[in-house]
């Protein structure tokens, strides 16, 4: 064989053997990842290339080999030919294109080098984890057993610098097919000090993002459920789903959550849940079950579905799940085209509120509607037609009022058709004013069941009118700023006076931008306007050059006569609606304003709201307030007012905090208050977290809960180092 020959031969063996040492790609990728490597062209350089007696290769003198994204540097490489054996002299470095990084002193490999040993080897994982040890041994191509280790993700600087933690064992086995870590008398040390010790200890390497085993625990104290600790456990099943079990025990309670994920080809499903015993509801299984999945269905559609369920009002709260009062099941399916909306949904809704009974409640309640719109050439402009079903059900038969109060009858149950077609078409007119009109055509029949009070069937035919003009003025600076003002008027008429059926699905209005031109602003079908209404507003809206812009939009509503049925906190009663005020603010440096009210000719607010946030690197902080008024028409006998505040804020590059109050007004209490911070670098993360929740029902417990949960950093399980990893200063 000639040198040349022998050279390229030895150059391309090792690049296998580096691939089989450092490589950490499953089993079935890891043969096409080394067969193509070893096509691609191979680079031996050295001070000094040599052969003896045809036989041994001997490279020395800062040897570089290179190959398909592989790098090895040493002092000095010997390929001998008659004992199949490669011996490499130091200091060693291998790097592959993933940024696995092995060190040794000295390394002696056999053919193929699906075996051998490397002195004094360090291995870096996923440019994360390192595994120091006294020597390294390659067994059958898959396993790197390390003697005498010390395994950290922390940056150690220094041979006398010792990191945050590590795990002394007196071996490590490194499954590159598995992806698993697998530890013989392990010791975690924190600073160096022993904490506890396990005679086998499994870990998934970095590389590995699902893996079976014990995920981050949780520290948990509750005033409600006594101080525990929760273990989740992740157990894979295939590659498209798997369960994770969380064991939470504590002094008053015991509890198995679980979590259950699958993937299809066309949707995903999860199902989250939990089943507890605790002192709170002695003898008592209580529980929760939440359930949602998305998926596309043939011919465009999509179904989604969100199921929730609970054994109890306050068993959310105890264990702090969700705040939510009400819990709502949907099943809603859709199909959106350019022209075309086609939806059903059914909704049940459980109430949680101590003050509301769920058999008198609307209860489980249906939706199915289609809508098409057509662009006619003989007539121009827009016609839509549109045919809608509802219906809504509620558990109690009884078809009066049992509590002998002005609230809705107990078991009262409805019906409702309804078709409808449109007509619009828009002009633009001398001096840019744009003019449009609108013609509508309702159809609808109501059928109400289980009520002694009202007209069981009841049908109507009613049209509407209006005409709209726009004026819109824009003006440009020389620096780029645009401003837009933009006068509205609306002329409106619908015929016919409101039927006998009952108001049981437009009970609560909103007033704002989005139907200011609208024929009807009640919410559904089982009520609409009659009669003349004048709409005016005026928009303006500003972009200025240096990054900042701003919105302002006004308006009222003036009617022919009064609509009783327009509640007081709607801002719609009477002839004359309150003033909408609503505006918004932006600015690049992270500040966003925006807020909405409803102002009567007292300048006072029947409803507002209004929210502000500041972002940027270091903070994200908002606020936001709210009003409603006394409204006895909306079960509202107390005025509700609020603020409430969260944030978040980066003192440092490790060290972060957030927060979270709420405050009634009207109550001047707290509702809830909680407090985080926050601790992480390249190899762990701290999190502490405390909440104060005060109870604002009958039904609910006050309750203060405290969390802690430490990761270690470097594992699959514990999230990536790469993001804090630092740079040792010499």
């Amino acid at each position: 064989m000639s040198a040349a020959v022998l050279l390229r031969f030895c150059v391309l063996v090792l690049t296998a053997a580096l691939i089989g040492t450092v490589s950490v790609q499953p089993a079935f990728a890891q043969d096409s990842t080394a067969e193509q490597t070893q096509d691609d062209p191979a680079l031996l350089v050295a001070d000094e290339v040599f052969v003896e007696n045809e036989e041994r290769l001997v490279a020395s003198g800062n040897v570089e080999a290179l190959q398909g994204g592989i790098r090895l540097s040493a002092t000095r490489i010997i390929y001998d030919r008659s004992t199949d054996t490669l011996i490499i002299e130091g200091p060693i470095r291998i790097t592959d294109a993933d940024g696995n990084v092995i060190l040794a002193d000295e390394a002696t490999l056999d053919q193929g080098f699906r075996n051998g040993l490397l002195k004094g080897a360090r291995l870096v994982l996923d440019q994360q984890l390192q595994l120091a040890s006294v020597e390294a041994r390659r067994v059958d191509g898959r396993y790197t057993q390390l003697s005498r280790v010390a395994v950290t993700s922390c940056q150690v600087c220094g041979h006398n610098a010792t990191p945050l933690w590590q795990i002394r064992a007196k071996r490590v086995v490194h499954d590159q097919v598995e992806r698993q870590l697998y530890f013989d008398e392990a010791q975690f040390r924190v600073l160096d000090v022993p904490v506890f010790y396990l005679p086998h200890l499994r870990l998934p390497d970095p590389t590995l993002k699902r893996a079976r085993g014990f995920l981050i625990p949780t520290f948990h104290s509750s005033t409600l459920l006594g101080f525990g600790i929760k273990v989740p456990y992740f157990i894979p099943i295939g590659r498209h789903q798997d369960l994770t079990l969380t064991p939470h025990l504590s002094t008053k309670a015991r509890s198995l959550g679980y979590r259950y994920r699958r993937a299809f080809a066309y949707g995903d499903l999860e199902i989250n849940g939990a089943i507890s015993s605790d002192t709170l509801k002695p003898g008592e299984a209580r529980g929760y079950l939440f359930a949602e999945g998305a998926f596309r269905l043939p011919r465009d559609f999509k179904l989604d579905f969100d199921l929730k369920l609970t054994s109890d009002a306050s068993y959310l709260n105890d264990y702090d799940i969700t705040g939510a009062d009400r819990l709502s099941s949907t099943v809603d399916l859709r199909r959106v085209r350019r022209d075309e909306l086609i939806t059903a949904s059914l909704v049940h809704y459980e109430s949680l509120r101590d003050f509301e009974d769920n058999d008198t409640q609307p209860t489980i309640i249906g939706d199915a509607a289609i809508e098409r719109r057509f662009f006619p050439a003989a007539l121009g402009g827009e016609l839509r037609l549109s045919a809608a079903v509802h219906g809504h059900y509620r558990y109690s038969s009884i078809p009066f009022d049992s509590a002998d109060a002005d609230l809705d009858v107990d078991g009262r149950d409805v019906g409702r058709i309804s078709a409808e077609a449109s007509w619009r078409k828009r002009w633009t007119l001398a001096g840019g004013i744009r003019a449009g009109v609108t013609t509508n055509l309702w159809l609808d029949r109501h059928m109400t069941f289980q009520d002694n009070t009202s007209v069981r069937d009841v049908a109507r035919a009613t049209h509407g009118v209006a005409v709209e003009l726009r004026w819109p003025w824009e003006r440009t600076g020389p620096r780029g700023q645009r401003t837009v003002i933009e006068p509205l008027l609306q002329l409106g008429y619908v015929s016919g006076q409101r039927p006998g059926n009952p108001n049981d699905e437009s009970t609560r209005v909103e007033f704002d931008e989005g139907n200011l031109l609208s024929l009807s602003r009640f919410p559904a079908a089982d009520r609409r306007e009659h009669g003349g209404t004048v709409a005016a507003g005026l928009r303006w809206m500003h972009q200025a050059p240096d990054g900042w812009s701003a919105a302002l939009t006004i308006g009222r509503i003036w009617r022919e006569t009064a609509d009783t049925e327009f509640t007081r906190s709607s801002g719609l009663q009477g002839t004359a609606s309150d003033w909408l005020v609503a505006g918004r603010f932006a600015h690049q440096n992270g500040l966003t304003l925006s807020a909405r009210g409803l102002l009567d000719d007292q300048a006072r607010f029947s409803k507002a709201e209004a929210r502000a946030g500041w972002s940027n690197n270091r903070m994200d902080l908002g606020a936001s307030y709210v009003l409603l008024v006394t409204d006895p028409d909306e079960d509202r006998l107390e005025a509700q007012s609020e603020w409430s505040f969260d944030g978040e804020y980066r003192i440092s590059q490790h060290w972060s905090t957030s927060t979270s109050w709420r405050y009634d007004l009207v109550d001047r209490r707290l509702d809830r208050v909680g407090l985080g911070l926050q601790y992480q670098n390249e190899c762990v993360q701290v999190d502490f977290g405390a909440t104060r929740k005060f109870a604002s029902s009958s039904n609910l417990e006050p309750s203060t809960d405290f969390d802690l949960t430490v990761a270690l950093k470097g594992f699959s399980t514990g999230g990536s180092a790469k993001e804090f990893r630092r740079t040792c200063q010499h």
